[in-house]
């Protein structure tokens, strides 16, 4: 498949353009390559290992949620240079998709997660649990990655139990005097699940064979 076409079809599908995001996001297509595009890898993260993972994953096209500028600028030398020099000189295109991929209806990190029947079935692993809301569980909120920061408007939304990935040490109060069931169950798991998607939604519309480069950071 032409590499601009299935850019120009992401594009559509995941709204880039129109959903707002930090600069350093970039969302779309950020690295381009020459000929056309034939397997797929997907990756939470953009770093050296998941280059050199889908290199040999014979892949020409890799799709992150966290892409090569995330960072922000900065030279190309280093691990930078050594990034972008490994999608260069293996002629893999990357693709990256933030806020778009994380509230998108069909595959986004959010709506796939709350599609899951239990949390550690579906991420691999226990989640930390912060037990300060009803034992019986009536509504339930959740935003992937790090937003642990977002107790409040969780219980003022009326939920009383709240999903994300990681949030900050002061966190345990705003849950404990909020009354807030949280659940942390790791900024990397809770946002495999939307890549992890997107790209069999690609192998279902296009016939692209994909793989998932697992580089989990615990966190």
């Amino acid at each position: 498949m032409q590499l601009a076409d299935l850019v120009t079809y992401l594009d559509a599908y995941l709204r880039v353009r129109d959903v707002p995001d930090a600069p350093h996001a970039l969302n779309g297509l950020q690295v381009a390559k020459s000929g056309d595009v034939a397997r797929i890898a997907a990756a939470v993260d953009l770093c050296e290992a998941t280059v050199r993972m889908a290199a040999e994953q014979g892949a020409d096209l890799l799709l992150v949620h966290h892409g090569l500028f995330w960072g922000g600028l900065k030279p190309l030398t280093g691990p930078a240079y050594r990034r972008v020099a490994g999608l260069l000189q293996k002629n893999i295109a990357l693709y990256s998709a933030h806020l778009p991929l994380d509230l998108h209806p069909d595959v986004g990190n959010n709506a796939v997660l709350a599609r899951q029947q239990k949390l550690a079935a579906a991420l691999g692993a226990l989640p930390r649990v912060m037990p300060f809301g009803p034992e019986r569980v009536r509504r339930v909120g959740i935003v992937t990655g790090g937003a642990g920061s977002m107790i409040g408007q969780a219980r003022a939304a009326g939920l009383d139990t709240y999903i994300t990935g990681e949030g900050a040490h002061h966190t345990f109060f705003d849950a404990e005097e909020l009354g807030v069931n949280v659940f942390y169950a790791g900024h990397y798991a809770t946002e495999t699940v939307g890549v992890k998607a997107l790209a069999e939604h690609l192998c279902v519309k296009f016939g692209l064979p994909w793989t998932f480069l697992d580089h989990p950071t615990g966190l």
